[in-house]
């Protein structure tokens, strides 16, 4: 039996919005078999959700549980502030802050 290696913190960070139990795993650098006996008992570290027979994961929970959110959002402040000419948010524009509400 062989074990696919660990993802790499981009390649976590590549991978898509409800990643598949499969890439959760090897993002958490798990067997299959603890993967999906973890899942079954409710001991995921990650709330798990189930679509059909399919079982996925948010990769912002998946990210926050190893601690990649930092590094995520480091990626894309730079990526940002090295692509001037990109559609989207301007590097040093205000950014706008919702309104405070009191009860």
């Amino acid at each position: 039996m062989t074990t696919a290696a660990p993802l790499t913190p981009a390649e976590v960070a590549a991978l898509p919005a409800m990643p598949t139990a499969l890439q959760a795993f090897a993002a958490l650098n798990i067997g299959e078999t603890l993967g999906y006996e973890l899942i079954k008992q409710g001991d995921f570290p990650i709330e798990v959700v189930r679509l059909g027979r399919a079982f996925r994961v948010r990769k912002a929970d998946l990210l926050a549980y190893l601690g990649l959110s930092q590094f995520v959002a480091a990626e894309v402040q730079s990526a940002a502030a090295t692509n001037s000419d990109a559609p989207g948010v301007q590097p040093g524009a205000p950014v706008e802050q919702p309104a405070h509400t009191s009860k």
